[in-house]
Formats: structure tokens, C-alpha cells, sequence
């Protein structure tokens, strides 16, 4: 059975840590990986870049970090979307380790 995870999309790298930091002290749980994108219409958003973070732990406590995160990156810039996927599937679970950052 898979963990539980939790993904959050905010505007911008700083609102980004600074939900990471929300979501990692309201509750028990780890951080897959960040993730990037910078959408087509990047221009007409409050920032242009969207940052995924990613939350894995116990159902209860990935919805009290995403809540925290959200809270947090709200007083930044701002959450593009939250999910909460109860019991992560095994293919899941290998894409939820890719990211853009590493990447030019």
C-alpha cells in the first residue's frame, strides 16, 4: 500500500519554500521533490513560474501539510492548485520523482 501524497502548486520559487516550510513543520511527512513549469501565457501570471511541491506521508498528515502550505503561499503570491491522492499507485509513485529543475 502506498503512501499518501500531497501535491501543492504555488507562483514562484519563494512562495514555493515558503509553503515547504509550512507544510514540513505542521506535519509529519517528507518532500518527493520540487518541481517547475513555466506556462505559455507566463507573462499574464502574478509570477511566471509555477512550482510544484510534492508531500508524501500518512493521509491525515499530508492534508495538514498541503492546508499549511497553502496558508503560507497564499501571503506570498499565491496556490495555482492542491491535491491530495489517498493512496499513491506503484507507477505513481516513479513519476512523482521527476522534476524540471535539474534540467535546462
Amino acid at each position: 500500500m502506498g503512501k499518501a501524497t500531497g501535491i501543492i502548486e504555488v507562483y514562484g520559487l519563494a512562495a514555493a519554500f515558503v509553503a515547504l516550510d509550512a507544510g514540513c513543520k505542521a506535519a509529519a511527512v517528507s518532500v518527493e521533490t520540487l518541481d517547475k513549469n513555466k506556462p505559455g501565457n507566463a507573462d499574464a501570471l502574478p509570477v511566471p513560474l509555477i512550482v510544484a511541491i510534492k508531500f508524501r506521508g500518512t493521509v491525515e498528515d499530508v492534508k495538514a501539510a498541503v492546508e499549511a502550505a497553502a496558508a503560507a503561499a497564499k501571503q506570498v503570491s499565491g496556490v495555482v492548485s492542491q491535491h491530495i491522492i489517498a493512496n499513491t499507485e506503484a507507477s505513481t509513485e516513479k513519476l512523482l520523482k521527476l522534476n524540471a529543475f535539474d534540467k535546462n
